[in-house]
Parts: C-alpha cells; structure tokens; sequence
C-alpha cells in the first residue's frame, strides 16, 4: 500500500457509531486519514470507540473542520460519492474507475480526497459541486441506499485491490504444492496399468478415450504432491482388499 492514501470525508456524520464503524472500515483497506465536517456526535464517545473495533487510533487523529470547503483546501483532486445524479456536468465513475485512477495518481504525490455525506440525506449539491469527479456505486434501482461505513467499505475495498494485486484465484496448497508434469505422468501410466489389470477396458478402441476422459478429469483438479500420494495409498488400498478377498 502506498503511504500517500485518499482522505476519507464524512460530511456531518449524525451518529458517533457509524463514524466508528467507518473508521473500522477504512482500516480493513489501510486507510488511515480521516476528515469529519461538523459531526453531530462526538466521534470520540464510547459508542464510536466500541464501533471501531480496533481501529479507534483512526478516530484519535482523525481532523475536524466546519466546513467541506475547508476539509478539501489543502487537496489536489476530491472525488464525491453520491447516488444521485445531479444537474451538474461530471465524470461519473464506478468505485472501480475511481480506485484505478487514484491509485495510478498517487505515484505523483497528488493530495486526494472522498466525500461521504450524511446518512440520511447523502452529500448536497453544495458539496458536490466541490468535487472534480462523482463516485457512483451501481446497485438495485429499487433501494440503493447504502449505511454509511458500508459506502465507506466499498470504495475502499477498490482501492485496496488495486494497491495489493490480488490475483483473482490462487490455489492454496498448504504444506504441500503442485505436482509437477511428471509426477502426473507416472500416475497415469501408473492408473492405467491397473486397469489393464482388473480388465477394465473392453478393448484397445475404449481404452484411448476412457484414459483421455480419465487424464482430462484429473487435471481440471489441480493435483497436488499430496494428492497424489493420497490417490496411490487409495488404489493401493483397493488392489490389497481385493486380492485378500480372493
């Protein structure tokens, strides 16, 4: 994660809770600037320590202004979450295009700021109007209406994984890993042997695609080192119980 990260602004937050449940959302996604514009509770209450669950040091240093105009003064480019289109000419983005250009800019150094706006009503167009770009979160038409930590969480999860590169699927294998192109290989000449064996195939024409289909189903798997050992330890298992039944 890069140290230079967006501030997050919660414009007049209503409930110490959803400041502390906010704070909580920013840490899981290493966000660590807080700006609160005229809280109506105090962001530092019991209610919003318990909320943060952990991430209370977020609340200790978060700043306070009294107005959005002065919460973004010092910033570069602020971007305004909102569900609501406004009769005002911007750059509507996903929580996805926003997080890829900000984290694109923030090699720059460039100063940048979110706004979230009150719960109830969301942020107003005097506060809109003070952002370069809209963040908008598509969702169901007929209840779009998101808590405040939860629009806070989203975008940041963005920013998060655009910062980490998390690949979108990795095989975790634990103590063991991926059994290499040989290993595989044995096996199945190993298999194949076997069923030769028990007269499993009812002539050379079955055989070829039977152990075609056969490969092909044990691939799509994965295999492991482990899995492999497991899979002999099986057949091997089978062939002893069959013979002692014999």
């Amino acid at each position: 994660m890069s140290e230079n990260q967006p501030f997050i602004i919660l414009v007049q937050p209503q409930l110490a809770v959803n400041i502390g449940m906010s704070a909580r959302a920013m840490m899981n996604c290493g966000l660590y600037h807080m700006r609160l514009v005229a809280p109506k509770e105090n962001h530092l209450s019991d209610n919003a320590i318990a909320a943060a669950s952990g991430a209370e040091k977020i609340l200790y240093n978060a700043q306070i202004f009294s107005s959005t105009a002065e919460a973004v003064a010092d910033l570069e480019k602020v971007f305004a979450t909102t569900a609501r289109r406004r009769d005002m000419i911007k750059t509507i983005n996903t929580a996805e295009a926003a997080a890829k250009k900000i984290t694109d800019d923030l090699v720059n150094q460039t100063r940048y700021g979110i706004l979230f706006g009150p719960e109830r009503t969301g942020l107003h167009n005097d506060d809109v109007v003070l952002s370069d770009e809209i963040i908008e979160i598509p969702l169901n038409p007929e209840h779009c209406s998101l808590n405040l930590s939860q629009a806070v969480l989203l975008v940041g999860y963005e920013l998060y994984k655009k910062q980490i590169n998390v690949p979108d699927s990795q095989l975790i294998t634990n103590k063991t890993k991926p059994a290499a192109k040989e290993q595989i290989g044995r096996f199945f000449s190993f298999l194949e042997t076997e069923l030769e064996t028990h007269h499993t195939f009812r002539s050379d024409d079955k055989r070829i695609p039977m152990m075609r289909n056969i490969r092909n189903m044990f691939l799509r798997m994965q295999l492991t080192e482990q899995d492999i050992s497991t899979l002999y330890g099986i057949i091997h298992h089978l062939e002893d119980k069959s013979t002692r039944q014999k």
